[in-house]
């Protein structure tokens, strides 16, 4: 258990926790205080186990995990040889994503047009990181065919990326651009100087609070027939609109019916009077 009071190392420039124990002297105390005090000791105690058992609990999951994320590999590879056949998959994929469509300008979504594959490999010590693969056909924007980025998490739980230079053609360059960002849910424009998808794969100056990385590492690659099957929002609306047309149409047609329900009940009133007027009138002449 910590005392949570931290310890500054001069020569190390670093700090360390110390780990005391909450023991102390008992039988000068009161007895209620006493009580108290060997309490907090047992429920160190029992804490000190819950904390061998966690990290039991997570080398053991590690060790699992390692083992399913191998015999995931095949099937990763053959989904990616089944997504090659499909147009656009990943740009599609991406744009239908809420996070990863507000790095996407206009330029930047046409560059990944000629996205045709996107790989995540987790690093055999699946603890020290990952790499990212991105694949391009021959496009206007760049030479290279594959734009790796690598993760690495180091003991001391730091994080570090790192990727190859993106051979940008002459004024092609997407990172000096001045995006101008497409809200894909509402279609409307902001003129900001916000990340895009390139800036971020040519920074590395933040690893630790790398969300893009996350969102596709995490989110994306495990399933990304989820997010390229999200029907388009203009779609959505289009339809709304026609059901709510539908619905106004069928709200008509029922106040026709009742109006004209109204009108017969009306007319069978009128030729109800009109016959008790006939009848009364053929008695009078029987007088």
């Amino acid at each position: 258990m910590s005392c949570g009071v931290a310890l500054t190392d001069p020569s190390l420039g670093t700090s360390i926790y110390c780990r005391c124990s909450p023991k102390k002297e008992t039988f000068n105390l009161p007895k209620e205080e006493k009580e108290q005090q060997e309490a907090i000791e047992h429920i160190d105690e029992a804490q000190n186990e819950i904390d061998r058992l966690n990290e039991q609990a997570s080398e053991e999951i590690l060790k699992v995990e390692q083992k399913y994320n191998k015999l995931r590999q095949s099937f990763f590879q053959k989904r990616l040889e089944l997504i090659a056949k499909i147009p656009d998959f990943w740009v599609t994929t991406f744009v239908n994503h809420p996070q990863v469509s507000a790095l996407l300008g206009e330029e930047v979504e046409e560059a990944l047009h000629y996205l045709t594959r996107v790989e995540v490999t987790e690093f055999e010590d699946i603890k020290l990181g990952y790499r990212m693969d991105f694949y391009f056909d021959e496009n206007p924007s760049f030479e290279n065919k594959v734009l790796p980025k690598e993760f690495h998490l180091n003991e001391s739980g730091d994080s570090s990326s790192k990727t190859t230079e993106i051979k940008w053609k002459s004024g092609k360059d997407l990172t000096k651009h001045s995006s101008q960002m497409q809200n894909k849910a509402s279609r409307k424009r902001q003129h900001e100087e916000p990340e895009s998808f390139f800036t971020w794969f040519a920074d590395h100056s933040d690893a630790d609070t790398d969300d893009l990385g996350e969102v596709i590492k995490d989110d994306i690659w495990p399933n990304p027939l989820q997010y390229y099957l999200v029907p388009d929002m203009d779609d959505e609306e289009g339809e709304g609109e026609e059901e709510d047309d539908d619905d106004d149409e069928e709200e008509e047609g029922l106040e026709d019916i009742d109006e004209g329900d109204e009108d017969e009940s009306e007319e069978d009133e009128n030729e109800g009077e009109k016959d008790e007027d006939d009848d009364e009138g053929e008695e009078g002449e029987d007088y």
